[in-house]
Protein backbone atom coordinates (compact mmCIF):
# COMPACT_ATOMS: atom_id res chain seq x y z
CA UNK A 1 0.00 0.00 0.00
CA UNK A 2 1.22 3.34 -1.11
CA UNK A 3 1.90 5.54 1.95
CA UNK A 4 -0.19 8.19 2.93
CA UNK A 5 0.31 11.87 2.63
CA UNK A 6 -0.27 15.17 4.61
CA UNK A 7 -0.50 18.26 2.81
CA UNK A 8 -0.69 21.59 4.56
CA UNK A 9 -2.10 23.88 2.05
CA UNK A 10 -1.32 27.54 2.09
CA UNK A 11 -3.64 30.71 1.36
CA UNK A 12 -1.81 32.78 -0.32
CA UNK A 13 -2.98 36.46 -1.34
CA UNK A 14 -0.52 39.12 -2.95
CA UNK A 15 2.57 36.70 -2.51
CA UNK A 16 1.78 36.53 1.50
CA UNK A 17 -0.14 33.43 3.42
CA UNK A 18 -3.45 34.56 4.97
CA UNK A 19 -6.36 32.94 6.60
CA UNK A 20 -4.64 32.74 10.43
CA UNK A 21 -1.12 31.24 10.64
CA UNK A 22 -0.32 31.46 14.15
CA UNK A 23 3.60 30.38 14.72
CA UNK A 24 5.17 32.36 17.22
CA UNK A 25 8.73 30.60 16.33
CA UNK A 26 8.56 31.86 12.73
CA UNK A 27 9.78 35.51 12.44
CA UNK A 28 6.67 36.45 9.74
CA UNK A 29 3.78 34.07 9.62
CA UNK A 30 2.71 35.78 6.39
CA UNK A 31 6.14 34.65 4.75
CA UNK A 32 4.91 31.61 2.17
CA UNK A 33 8.79 30.96 1.82
CA UNK A 34 9.16 30.31 5.47
CA UNK A 35 6.56 28.12 6.34
CA UNK A 36 6.76 26.43 3.49
CA UNK A 37 10.62 25.01 4.73
CA UNK A 38 9.23 24.94 8.32
CA UNK A 39 6.45 22.27 7.01
CA UNK A 40 8.98 20.52 5.07
CA UNK A 41 10.87 20.31 7.94
CA UNK A 42 8.22 19.45 9.82
CA UNK A 43 7.90 16.12 7.09
CA UNK A 44 4.72 17.31 5.38
CA UNK A 45 4.68 15.22 2.24
CA UNK A 46 3.68 18.03 -0.29
CA UNK A 47 2.63 21.56 -0.02
CA UNK A 48 -0.20 23.31 -1.79
CA UNK A 49 -0.28 26.61 -2.31
CA UNK A 50 -3.74 28.45 -3.61
CA UNK A 51 -3.51 32.45 -4.74
CA UNK A 52 -6.38 33.04 -3.41
CA UNK A 53 -7.00 36.77 -5.31
CA UNK A 54 -6.44 35.14 -8.69
CA UNK A 55 -10.02 33.51 -9.72
CA UNK A 56 -11.88 35.96 -8.18
CA UNK A 57 -9.95 39.13 -9.21
CA UNK A 58 -8.61 37.88 -12.10
CA UNK A 59 -5.28 37.78 -11.54
CA UNK A 60 -2.27 35.26 -12.52
CA UNK A 61 -0.37 33.48 -9.90
CA UNK A 62 3.24 35.13 -8.49
CA UNK A 63 5.70 33.48 -10.48
CA UNK A 64 8.15 35.01 -8.12
CA UNK A 65 6.78 33.33 -5.06
CA UNK A 66 6.67 30.03 -6.78
CA UNK A 67 11.06 30.09 -7.48
CA UNK A 68 11.43 31.21 -3.79
CA UNK A 69 9.58 28.40 -2.57
CA UNK A 70 11.47 26.43 -4.59
CA UNK A 71 14.43 27.16 -3.77
CA UNK A 72 13.82 26.41 -0.31
CA UNK A 73 11.27 23.27 -0.69
CA UNK A 74 12.62 19.51 -1.45
CA UNK A 75 9.28 18.00 -1.24
CA UNK A 76 6.40 18.19 -4.06
CA UNK A 77 4.35 21.08 -4.24
CA UNK A 78 1.46 22.55 -6.21
CA UNK A 79 0.30 25.36 -6.94
CA UNK A 80 -3.32 26.67 -7.99
CA UNK A 81 -5.66 30.04 -8.52
CA UNK A 82 -6.19 32.10 -11.52
CA UNK A 83 -4.68 29.25 -14.02
CA UNK A 84 -6.61 29.21 -17.35
CA UNK A 85 -4.15 28.51 -20.06
CA UNK A 86 -1.34 26.15 -20.62
CA UNK A 87 0.87 29.17 -20.89
CA UNK A 88 0.28 29.41 -17.72
CA UNK A 89 0.66 26.04 -16.51
CA UNK A 90 4.28 26.72 -18.51
CA UNK A 91 5.22 29.27 -16.64
CA UNK A 92 4.88 27.59 -12.85
CA UNK A 93 5.82 24.49 -13.73
CA UNK A 94 9.34 26.45 -15.02
CA UNK A 95 9.41 28.51 -11.84
CA UNK A 96 9.53 24.96 -9.63
CA UNK A 97 6.08 24.04 -8.90
CA UNK A 98 5.34 20.35 -9.38
CA UNK A 99 1.82 20.48 -10.31
CA UNK A 100 -0.85 22.55 -10.76
CA UNK A 101 -4.42 22.39 -9.46
CA UNK A 102 -7.46 23.87 -11.63
CA UNK A 103 -10.91 24.24 -10.81
CA UNK A 104 -13.14 27.17 -12.08
CA UNK A 105 -11.12 27.03 -14.98
CA UNK A 106 -11.62 23.27 -15.68
CA UNK A 107 -15.24 22.90 -15.47
CA UNK A 108 -15.29 26.36 -17.47
CA UNK A 109 -13.62 24.57 -20.21
CA UNK A 110 -12.88 20.77 -19.45
CA UNK A 111 -10.33 20.31 -22.17
CA UNK A 112 -8.26 22.46 -20.94
CA UNK A 113 -7.89 19.17 -18.37
CA UNK A 114 -6.47 17.16 -21.60
CA UNK A 115 -4.45 20.04 -22.88
CA UNK A 116 -2.77 20.29 -19.93
CA UNK A 117 -2.54 16.01 -19.33
CA UNK A 118 -0.99 15.99 -22.99
CA UNK A 119 1.52 18.50 -23.03
CA UNK A 120 2.71 18.52 -19.64
CA UNK A 121 1.40 14.94 -18.74
CA UNK A 122 -1.17 13.80 -16.24
CA UNK A 123 1.13 13.67 -12.91
CA UNK A 124 1.23 17.78 -13.04
CA UNK A 125 -2.69 17.94 -12.97
CA UNK A 126 -4.96 18.30 -9.85
CA UNK A 127 -8.47 18.76 -10.70
CA UNK A 128 -10.00 20.43 -7.45
CA UNK A 129 -13.50 20.60 -6.89
CA UNK A 130 -15.38 22.37 -4.57
CA UNK A 131 -18.98 20.72 -3.54
CA UNK A 132 -21.54 21.23 -1.20
CA UNK A 133 -24.39 18.93 -0.17
CA UNK A 134 -28.09 20.27 0.03
CA UNK A 135 -31.27 18.33 -1.14
CA UNK A 136 -29.61 14.96 -1.05
CA UNK A 137 -27.19 16.19 -4.26
CA UNK A 138 -23.89 17.41 -4.30
CA UNK A 139 -23.22 20.41 -6.54
CA UNK A 140 -20.10 21.21 -7.80
CA UNK A 141 -19.17 25.43 -6.64
CA UNK A 142 -16.96 27.45 -8.54
CA UNK A 143 -15.03 30.88 -7.99
CA UNK A 144 -13.82 29.58 -4.06
CA UNK A 145 -17.37 27.97 -3.34
CA UNK A 146 -19.49 31.62 -4.63
CA UNK A 147 -21.12 30.20 -7.99
CA UNK A 148 -23.10 26.95 -8.14
CA UNK A 149 -22.83 25.12 -11.09
CA UNK A 150 -25.65 22.27 -10.94
CA UNK A 151 -23.15 20.12 -11.96
CA UNK A 152 -23.18 16.73 -10.29
CA UNK A 153 -19.86 15.98 -8.45
CA UNK A 154 -19.72 12.29 -9.28
CA UNK A 155 -20.63 13.06 -12.71
CA UNK A 156 -17.84 15.51 -13.18
CA UNK A 157 -14.99 13.12 -11.27
CA UNK A 158 -15.38 10.75 -13.71
CA UNK A 159 -15.28 13.29 -16.70
CA UNK A 160 -12.05 14.75 -14.49
CA UNK A 161 -10.34 11.45 -14.70
CA UNK A 162 -11.30 10.37 -18.23
CA UNK A 163 -10.43 13.74 -19.78
CA UNK A 164 -6.63 13.06 -17.98
CA UNK A 165 -6.45 14.52 -14.25
CA UNK A 166 -4.09 12.99 -12.58
CA UNK A 167 -5.33 13.74 -9.27
CA UNK A 168 -8.75 14.61 -7.47
CA UNK A 169 -8.35 17.71 -4.80
CA UNK A 170 -11.96 17.43 -3.14
CA UNK A 171 -13.24 19.96 -0.84
CA UNK A 172 -16.91 19.40 1.11
CA UNK A 173 -17.75 22.97 1.90
CA UNK A 174 -20.12 21.20 4.30
CA UNK A 175 -17.12 20.12 6.18
CA UNK A 176 -15.02 22.95 5.58
CA UNK A 177 -14.16 25.07 8.72
CA UNK A 178 -15.79 22.83 10.80
CA UNK A 179 -13.05 20.58 12.38
CA UNK A 180 -15.88 17.88 12.70
CA UNK A 181 -14.38 15.56 10.22
CA UNK A 182 -13.79 14.77 6.56
CA UNK A 183 -17.02 13.91 4.19
CA UNK A 184 -15.51 10.19 4.32
CA UNK A 185 -18.84 8.17 2.89
CA UNK A 186 -18.50 10.63 -0.24
CA UNK A 187 -14.68 10.26 0.05
CA UNK A 188 -14.80 6.97 -0.36
CA UNK A 189 -17.61 6.50 -2.71
CA UNK A 190 -14.94 9.01 -5.28
CA UNK A 191 -12.21 6.72 -4.25
CA UNK A 192 -14.18 3.58 -6.08
CA UNK A 193 -15.18 5.59 -8.85
CA UNK A 194 -11.80 5.98 -10.15
CA UNK A 195 -8.63 4.55 -10.25
CA UNK A 196 -6.83 8.59 -9.70
CA UNK A 197 -5.53 9.43 -5.71
CA UNK A 198 -8.25 11.45 -4.15
CA UNK A 199 -6.88 14.16 -1.62
CA UNK A 200 -9.48 14.96 1.08
CA UNK A 201 -10.28 18.38 2.08
CA UNK A 202 -12.29 20.12 4.13
CA UNK A 203 -13.18 19.25 8.44
CA UNK A 204 -9.71 18.23 9.53
CA UNK A 205 -9.87 18.97 13.78
CA UNK A 206 -7.93 16.05 15.08
CA UNK A 207 -5.93 13.37 14.47
CA UNK A 208 -8.69 11.06 14.54
CA UNK A 209 -10.41 12.45 11.14
CA UNK A 210 -7.20 11.87 9.68
CA UNK A 211 -7.33 8.05 10.28
CA UNK A 212 -10.96 8.10 10.15
CA UNK A 213 -10.34 9.63 6.43
CA UNK A 214 -7.57 7.13 5.02
CA UNK A 215 -9.62 4.15 6.66
CA UNK A 216 -13.16 5.04 6.50
CA UNK A 217 -12.94 7.83 3.27
CA UNK A 218 -10.06 5.65 1.84
CA UNK A 219 -8.19 8.88 1.13
CA UNK A 220 -5.05 8.35 -0.29
CA UNK A 221 -3.81 12.19 1.26
CA UNK A 222 -5.36 14.59 3.43
CA UNK A 223 -5.39 18.20 3.38
CA UNK A 224 -5.57 21.02 5.86
CA UNK A 225 -5.08 24.59 6.63
CA UNK A 226 -5.55 25.88 10.02
CA UNK A 227 -4.96 22.82 12.03
CA UNK A 228 -1.74 22.84 11.35
CA UNK A 229 -1.14 26.57 10.93
CA UNK A 230 -2.23 27.14 14.64
CA UNK A 231 -0.13 24.10 15.71
CA UNK A 232 -3.44 22.31 17.13
CA UNK A 233 -1.79 19.03 14.86
CA UNK A 234 2.07 18.86 14.57
CA UNK A 235 2.87 16.86 11.50
CA UNK A 236 5.15 14.89 13.24
CA UNK A 237 2.87 13.44 16.50
CA UNK A 238 0.46 12.67 13.59
CA UNK A 239 2.25 10.51 11.95
CA UNK A 240 3.54 8.95 14.44
CA UNK A 241 0.00 8.39 15.65
CA UNK A 242 -1.16 7.06 12.22
CA UNK A 243 2.06 4.86 12.21
CA UNK A 244 0.23 3.50 15.36
CA UNK A 245 -3.05 2.95 13.54
CA UNK A 246 -1.31 0.72 10.71
CA UNK A 247 -1.63 3.20 8.68
CA UNK A 248 1.58 3.25 6.25
CA UNK A 249 3.19 7.16 6.39
CA UNK A 250 6.66 8.24 5.52
CA UNK A 251 8.35 9.07 8.91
Amino acid sequence: MLSKRIIPCLDVKDGRTVKGVNFVDLRDAGDAVELAAYYAEQGADELVFLDITATHEKRKTLVELVQKVAKELNIPFTVGGGISTPEDVGVLLNAGADKVSINSSAVRNPNLISELASRFGSQCVVVAVDARFAAGKWEVYLNGGRLATGIDLFDWILEAERLGAGEILFTSMNHDGTKNGFANETLAKLSEMVNIPIIASGGAGNREHFADTFIEGKADAALAASVFHFKEIEIPSLKNYLKSKNIPVRI
